[in-house]
């Protein structure tokens, strides 16, 4: 039997493996995910700030983010945006998790008052992405009570739907949203690629640790790169499947395309 194996494209320089591991990147499998950029995160007086953390580490990836945002909607990949936040009633919120997030210095944690509203609150001022990243109208936005974005959440039906199998993941924080959405999509079939310039943490000990724990037994969560290495991989598959779409489509209908092999 003759199996047609699509010409697609990778990250070759991805860390431990080339990603994606089968060189499918195109707009019909891969997706761009911006993990809880947010005031509350990124901006001043928000939850992150309450909590006593620098916000120099959670911005610093802000320009390698907005690099890749622009390659994605210039080659009409999907983009999924991410928010942590509670209900205003606070009927998403464990006793637990708010007794955790009020032990700081501040004393204040989700659901009390702040500059940007109460903090980690939906429709609150500091529950909103930075401006600097504002999601466009057709760009999913996903809100999420918790840490992955899989958890009580529509966002795996709007992947599947898709037809996304790949995930380009970026955002805040490396150690505990971004890396429990990472692993959760590895259990649930995804490969996943840590864009390591374009995460934070508060702490740059523990964004270092959640990217080294990436490539572990091969890449027991998926591979890491760099977000200039993204753009090289993103522009190569442009080059050859964009402005040379006709020609490709030629070399199909023919044959003389792609790698068969016999089964």
């Amino acid at each position: 039997m003759n199996v047609y194996r699509p010409s697609g494209g990778q990250v070759p320089t991805a860390t431990p493996y080339a990603w994606p591991h089968d060189a499918s990147i195109s707009p019909k499998t891969t997706a761009l995910m911006i993990i809880d950029m947010q005031n509350d995160f990124c901006s001043p007086n928000g939850y992150l700030s309450h909590q006593g953390y620098s916000l120099t580490p959670t911005r610093a990836p802000i320009p390698a983010i907005q690099t890749l945002l622009t390659l994605f909607r210039k080659h009409s990949f999907p983009i999924i945006f991410t928010r942590e936040g509670h209900r205003p009633d606070l009927s998403t919120l464990s006793s637990r998790e708010l007794h955790r997030s009020r032990n700081n210095p501040s004393g204040l944690g989700i659901g009390d008052q702040g500059p940007l509203g109460r903090l980690l609150i939906r429709g609150e001022p500091g529950h909103d992405i930075i401006p600097e990243l504002t999601p466009l109208p057709n760009e999913p936005v996903v809100d999420k009570p918790g840490r992955s974005a899989f958890a009580y959440t529509d966002f795996e039906l709007l992947l599947r739907l898709k037809g996304i199998k790949n995930l380009i993941i970026t955002g805040v924080t490396t150690d505990v949203c971004v890396s429990c959405t990472m692993r959760e999509a590895n259990d649930r079939g995804f490969d996943c690629l840590l864009v390591g310039d374009a995460c934070g943490a508060s702490l740059q000990r523990l964004h270092d640790a959640a990217v080294e724990m990436v490539g572990t037994e091969g890449g027991i969560f998926g591979a890491s790169a760099g977000a200039q290495e993204v753009v090289c991989a993103v522009e190569a598959w442009a080059s050859k499947n964009v402005r040379g779409l006709g020609k490709e489509e030629d070399e199909e209908s023919t044959g003389s395309s792609g790698d068969r092999s016999d089964e």
